[in-house]
């Protein structure tokens, strides 16, 4: 069973912007390597935070118009969002001790 939802354009402002969680935003690409690569990651975080946290997954060629509202132009892209609030973004494939240390930052 996974614990990342996929949202889109459709309804990335009710299960994103409205959440009252920290969201972690993982834009990628069914034709992305590090994308392939940071997928279990992301899942073993969603599992580990639980509660605590949301993880959603966008496919950028999927939803063109969330991306575009959010600048991004490469992926792996992780947006941590907060009440509405884009608090960091960053580009690229990161270790899971990374994505944690952000985490753990925003839920304190």
């Amino acid at each position: 069973m996974s614990h990342l939802r996929k949202v889109g354009d459709a309804n990335f402002d009710a299960e994103v912007i409205k959440s009252k969680k920290l969201t972690v935003v993982d834009f990628g690409a069914e034709w992305c390597g590090p994308c392939k690569k940071l997928h279990p990651v992301m899942e073993e975080l969603a599992k580990e935070y639980g509660e605590r946290i949301q993880v959603v997954e966008v496919d950028v060629g999927e939803s063109p118009d969330v991306a575009t509202k959010y600048g991004i132009t490469g992926v792996p892209q992780l947006l941590f969002i907060s009440k509405g609030v884009v608090k960091e973004s960053v580009v690229g494939l990161m270790p899971k001790s990374k994505i944690q240390d952000k985490i753990d930052r925003y839920l304190a």
